[in-house]
């Protein structure tokens, strides 16, 4: 269970992620902060972080843990997560899965997500901030459930976050 003076996850679609991501680059520059995108190349669903981390690398940000090259997954992130404090501000990227009317927004937080929960992973809390991309339906069945997820809307939610993300970085001239 996470703290309860935490902010609570807000459901936002793209313009709301975008402002979000403003109110964050408002407050930290580019060097302040490091991407985790969690998730692994092995899962349409659960490559959201992995495509969020890829295309930041294109656009040029340097600070990013979580790629398709080099995945931050199940097995990487107990590893990562000691050396966490050292990277700065954490922003947390990972898919999740929600409600059916809630597929394709996503759930901001002035706080930690926790990975893989659908999964009941068991993992800890991560991220200053944390991005999770409703990328499908909960169902009894999740792990079918994210191996059967359209790529095509996981590559376009990928997308509009790291649109987000670079968008308010180069307003800012912290690119």
């Amino acid at each position: 269970m996470l703290d309860r003076t935490m902010h609570a996850a807000e459901r936002v679609d793209a313009k709301g992620l975008q402002a979000f991501m403003s109110r964050i680059a408002d407050i930290h520059s580019k060097e302040e902060v490091t991407f985790l995108c969690i998730g692994t190349d092995r899962s349409t669903g659960d490559s959201l972080g992995p495509w969020v981390g890829t295309l930041l690398e294109e656009q040029g940000f340097t600070r990013v843990i979580g790629t398709l090259r080099e995945p931050c997954d199940a097995d990487k992130l107990p590893q990562i997560v000691p050396v966490l404090a050292e990277r700065g501000i954490i922003i947390a990227v990972d898919a999740c899965l929600g409600r059916s009317d809630s597929v394709g927004t996503y759930l901001v937080r002035n706080g930690p997500l926790i990975p893989a929960q659908s999964m009941n992973k068991g993992f800890t809390a991560v991220g200053a901030y944390s991005i999770a991309g409703v990328v499908n339906a909960i169902s009894l069945k999740p792990y079918w459930t994210l191996q059967s997820t359209s790529l095509y809307h996981v590559m376009g939610m990928a997308r509009e976050i790291s649109q987000a993300i670079s968008e308010h970085w180069k307003r800012s001239d912290r690119i």
